[in-house]
């Protein structure tokens, strides 16, 4: 007998005895696209989870632009460390409710993994240029089935793939564990994009909406589980995940609040442009030379449309690496400019 027979068995047994009646259960999910030999040892979705940690798109977001444009201080978070804390608010609120923890912690770490370098603003402009459009939850599930292992996908179970495809507020997800993923993603971003703000000196501390304060809490750790607790007092025993009434109206106003002051503002608009000038000359570029294309690009575009595989290849690229592609197409070797050459760069 195989020494690793049974651990399997043992955590579906365990899922069977603990697990909150609406929790997807391992043994139960409803499979992959392609079949394939099981794991002696783990579930499905931990082999999925194991998988995204693994995939080069997972990697790549330690690079890639939370709020910030290519932050140059230590602590500001990039699009991996809020992917991290969003796994570990969404794993919180899956262990109080006796939910599916791996399921969570996998459709949380792929959640993001089709994000745009320069953040939002990066989606925002591939959108406009795209004809069918762009949106990074839909470019998560792209960059799962079609782009990662050269085409082959990762082959992830229906679960995941429906968590992260309908992880914004807008979507639907079909497990509770979808829906704690969705939830976690909302109170990340906006407590600890509040923490960048401060730090780079956009916000005080004192600025914040006062009513909004009081209902969530004085600092991140207050808040965050303020609302984790609300969710848990308002979802446990029974089929759905949410917050109560007066924490998630708290939310969305300091949503909106961070929307007036940090995201659409002078300043961000200012690098936004930048970042609009630079995708969209890249888009132009290769729509105009579709031979300059990486090798795999090319033959992608012998399947789908051409403007989507360049929203692929853009996608894909960090900040650093699109400045680097960006000046390699448009920027003359021998010019070497200094930002005290000019007055405002």
């Amino acid at each position: 007998m195989h020494k690793n027979f049974g651990v399997k068995e043992r955590t579906y047994r365990m899922e069977e005895m603990f697990f909150s009646p609406f929790a997807q259960k391992s043994a139960l999910s409803r499979g992959r696209a392609r079949e394939e030999a099981a794991c002696d040892m783990r579930t499905d979705f931990q082999r999925d989870r194991d998988r995204i940690i693994y995939s080069k798109a997972f990697l790549r977001l330690k690079n890639k632009t939370q709020v910030f444009f290519s932050p140059e201080g230590d602590h500001f978070r990039t699009r991996l460390t809020h992917t991290i804390d969003v796994s570990q608010i969404a794993r919180s609120i899956s262990r109080s409710l006796a939910l599916n923890e791996d399921l969570t912690e996998a459709i949380a770490l792929g959640h993001d993994l089709g994000h745009t370098p320069f953040g939002h603003a990066g989606e925002r402009v591939l959108n406009s240029l795209n004809p069918a459009g762009f949106s990074h939850n839909e470019q998560s599930l792209r960059e799962v089935d079609v782009l990662e292992k050269e085409g082959a996908g990762l082959n992830l179970t229906y679960e995941v793939r429906d968590g992260i495809v309908n992880h914004k507020k807008s979507g639907t997800p079909a497990t509770l564990e979808g829906k704690a993923v969705s939830l976690a993603d909302r109170i990340a971003y906006v407590n600890h994009d509040i923490e960048d703000a401060i730090r780079a000196g956009l916000l005080k501390a004192d600025e914040l909406p006062e009513r909004e304060i009081a209902v969530l809490g004085n600092s991140s750790r207050e808040r965050i589980n303020t609302m984790i607790t609300s969710i848990y007092e308002n979802s446990v025993g029974k089929n759905r995940v949410i917050m109560g009434e007066r924490e998630a109206e708290a939310l969305e106003n300091l949503r909106a609040f961070m929307f007036d002051r940090v995201y659409i503002t002078p300043l961000s608009m200012k690098e936004e442009e930048r970042a609009k000038r630079m995708l969209s000359g890249m888009y132009e570029y290769f729509l105009k030379n579709r031979d300059k294309l990486p090798a795999f690009y090319r033959e992608l575009s012998e399947k789908y449309p051409l403007e989507q595989v360049i929203c692929d290849y853009l996608s894909s690229m960090t900040d650093k690496f699109a400045i680097a592609v960006f000046n390699y197409l448009y920027v003359p070797r021998s010019w070497a400019l200094r930002a005290e050459d000019i007055e405002e760069i």
